[in-house]
């Protein structure tokens, strides 16, 4: 599948390679997808085939090595994971506390050779996990590995909450305990920071506010003249990093354009119903009916464990007629680039709290406006780039008359269009965010 954090992880180690750095961004479970260059290890750790196969039949924990190894190649995983795997977290919860056992749980083996591999092969400076649920191959390495390990927590709590009320404690008591094996922790959000500080570190006094308050987002720019940007922010306890999303902006070019008639909403996400798309649908047909001229595209990546769901969605929309557009998922940037450009407006009701926003940072790049719930990440990213709007969540009546608002007064839209674009390239682009964590990781390194 497309996956928003590992097509952000592999943006930010081209970024992190362009800036100087050495960087190895290693796949677990399965190779990743992306639609720019991919610059993850050929090598394959935790291969979803024997991770799976090890907490599922206990005699094949014995099975040697060499008689395993052939499970992780690459080619033969994207062949088994051709149609769909489950990343459902119902299905996941003795999964995630075997994972979590680490060193003394059904995947030692695989902790092992991961550790081997940095330790001894690797040797970096610094080492960053994309989750925490990759907790249990922490100690081990610090075994073998004297510097500072990381965690980036993009979206873990989402998982977390969708456990079985059978698994969701124990899964919890046992992250928290292995949380501390980080040397710290990297969010793109303050809201992020604060949430998952709470959710990992439940008895860790903080000041009212939680993280540091907001830093003038204009120091964090790549100087035109040279330089470095200031270094992340942290929360009180030191131990919560809050460094900025950043997209590649290459063939995000030209300027807004204005309103177009027909006026067109657009949706561009993972079809399922935590991104809100059903909202966004109901939402859509009363502006529609208001409106007969509007449009509706959507795009994203549909999964298996969603056809049902996307399945209604479409026959709900089936009311609208040629007013409603699935596109697919986009195979390239260009593609979505193209589709982005297509819109007038963005929106992605997500019924969660948002931990990042890449895709309306992506539309916004495009000279897109985007309207998007009060809540998670987005009153940060629309405090920082004046690019659209904020509506109650949950208020499809507010929803639509942000939208009506921009379609009223086109002037708005492209001014909103317009700042949106901007700041986006001054503050989101993958250079800015390379520089940050460059200081970041500096500061961590030389600490006594």
């Amino acid at each position: 599948m497309f996956c928003g954090s590992c097509m952000h992880d592999n943006t930010w180690a081209r970024a992190l390679t362009a800036a100087g750095a050495e960087v190895s961004l290693i796949p677990t479970y399965t190779p990743i997808r992306v639609d720019e260059e991919n610059v993850s290890n050929s090598r394959l750790f935790f291969g979803g085939i024997n991770v799976y196969l090890s907490s599922q039949w206990r005699w094949w924990r014995a099975v040697p090595s060499f008689l395993k190894h052939w499970l992780d190649h690459p080619t033969l995983i994207q062949w088994a994971t051709r149609r769909a795997v489950s990343n459902d977290a119902k299905q996941l919860g003795q999964l995630t506390l075997d994972m979590l056992a680490g060193e003394s749980g059904p995947q030692r083996e695989q902790v092992e050779e991961l550790a081997k591999f940095i330790g001894e092969q690797l040797r970096p400076d610094v080492v960053v996990f994309s989750n925490a649920l990759l907790a249990g191959a922490v100690r081990r390495i610090k075994q073998v590995f004297n510097g500072p390990v990381l965690c980036v927590l993009q979206g873990d709590d989402i998982f977390l909450d969708s456990l079985p009320d059978s698994h969701r404690e124990q899964v919890l008591a046992v992250l928290r305990d292995r949380a501390s094996d980080f040397d710290g922790f990297i969010t793109h959000s303050r809201y992020y920071a604060e949430h998952m500080q709470a959710m990992l570190f439940p008895k860790t006094p903080r000041r009212a506010g939680g993280v540091s308050p907001p830093v003038d987002r204009t120091s964090s720019v790549v100087p035109t003249t040279g330089g470095l940007t200031p270094p992340a922010r942290q929360d009180d306890s030191g131990h919560f990093h809050v460094l900025p999303l950043g997209i590649n902006l290459t063939g995000h070019d030209g300027q807004p354009r204005p309103a177009s008639d027909p006026f067109t909403v657009g949706y561009f996400a993972r079809l399922c119903p935590e991104k809100g798309l059903h909202l966004l649908v109901e939402a859509f047909a009363r502006l529609h009916a208001k409106y007969p001229r509007t449009r509706l595209r959507v795009g994203g990546y549909l999964g298996e464990r969603d056809r049902l769901y996307f399945d209604h969605v479409r026959s709900q929309a089936a009311r609208l007629g040629p007013a409603f557009e699935f596109v697919g998922s986009p195979a390239s940037q260009a593609e979505k680039v193209a589709f982005l450009k297509s819109l007038d407006v963005l929106s992605v009701p997500t019924v969660y709290r948002e931990p990042k926003g890449l895709s309306i940072l992506e539309a916004m790049a495009n000279g897109v406006p985007v309207v998007q719930p009060d809540h998670g990440a987005f009153p940060e990213l629309l405090e920082a780039t004046q690019g659209g709007l904020l509506f109650e969540p949950g208020s499809l009546a507010d929803l639509v008359a942000k939208w009506e608002s921009l379609l009223r007064d086109p002037d708005e839209r492209l001014r909103f269009a317009t700042a949106g674009q901007s700041k986006v390239r001054e503050l989101y682009s993958s250079q800015a965010m390379a520089e940050q964590t460059l200081r970041l990781f500096d500061s961590m390194v030389r600490q006594p």
